[in-house]
């Protein structure tokens, strides 16, 4: 795609604008999220890419909008499941319903930075290194495999970490200080982090997790960084509204690592097979849609689909 500065521009104008919109307007002050307030958020994101497509397909043509969309429903595809995680990290901070928001929004403005990183180092690769291609798919399809062979464990395994990382700078509280990511501690007069900053840490180190498991399957569908970035982007800008409307559902999904699983090792394997078979970008769309629709439609009809994943905690800010 061709790409001048202009398009550049054009983009994080219109994400930062809006971002600014959603802060500096509608959530100037913390209160929890309501589902229809979430609903219609999430309809805002969904409108805002399908007119960035057809902006796409009207300067740079179909082949260019099918390749946007098709990394864009990958990408909100894998942060449905990534809710699961967002979940366990407010409800093992204790984060209240009302301050969870801020956390995500601060959230967002990191990941603009580490995945335009991650993307322009993943690009550079590719283009410099043919063998990069098998390195990118082969990462995908261990990312299949785990999806399968286990949920959610690098929570666990980050959160001390973490902790003790966060406490060689900051002294940590277990209190909160309204949405402040910082405060002072009352009786010594030191400044110390809140648990919101916690939240805040562990959710952007997540979404690092995350985005090494994504960003290569989207370029298993194209090669366009500013397709890559964008569609991206859009998915991730849009996981705030997304996970105030399915927190609580995204437990019932049971069968939904199944299809994400099966979804990374169809793209896992297109890329690994690249130079032998040519699949076009209409047909990895159509499986993307079918195979996470299938997945969200058994979840739906499965006895006992409102038990959730074993061990699942309750919806935080409950």
């Amino acid at each position: 795609m061709r790409t001048s500065p202009w398009f550049w521009i054009g983009f994080h104008a219109l994400l930062l604008g809006v971002l600014a919109l959603d802060l500096g307007v509608f959530h100037r002050r913390a209160r929890a999220v309501s589902a229809r307030e979430a609903a219609i958020w999430t309809a805002v994101w969904v409108a805002l890419a399908l007119a960035f497509a057809g902006a796409i397909a009207a300067i740079e043509g179909t082949p260019q909008m099918l390749a946007f969309l098709t990394g864009y429903v990958v990408e909100e595809s894998l942060s449905i499941d990534n809710i699961f995680v967002i979940v366990l990290v407010f409800a093992s901070f204790r984060i209240p319903a009302e301050y969870q928001h801020r956390v995500l929004f601060w959230g967002i403005l990191g990941a603009l930075a580490m995945r335009g990183a991650a993307i322009a180092t993943g690009g550079f690769l590719l283009g410099r290194f043919g063998w990069a291609t098998y390195i990118f798919g082969a990462v995908v399809l261990v990312t299949a495999v785990r999806l399968v062979v286990r949920r959610d464990e690098g929570f666990g395994r980050l959160r001390g970490p973490l902790m003790r990382g966060v406490q060689r700078v900051l002294p940590v509280s277990d209190a909160f200080d309204g949405q402040r990511f910082l405060t002072r501690d009352r009786a010594t007069g030191r400044r110390v982090a809140t648990p919101l900053l916690m939240a805040l840490v562990v959710v952007e180190c997540m979404d690092l997790l995350f985005a090494a498991d994504s960003i290569p399957a989207i370029f298993a569908i194209t090669r366009d960084t500013f397709l890559v970035y964008t569609s991206n982007i859009f998915a991730i800008a849009g996981l705030r509204s997304l996970y105030f409307l399915l927190a609580d559902a995204v437990r019932r999904f049971r069968y939904l690592h199944y299809g994400l699983a099966i979804i990374l090792t169809f793209v896992g394997l297109k890329m690994m097979l690249s130079g032998v078979v040519t699949v076009p970008t209409a047909a990895s769309l159509a499986v993307v849609a079918v195979v996470m629709a299938a997945a969200i439609g058994l979840s739906a009809l499965a006895p006992g689909s409102d038990g959730g994943a074993p061990g699942a905690p309750p919806a935080p800010g409950r």
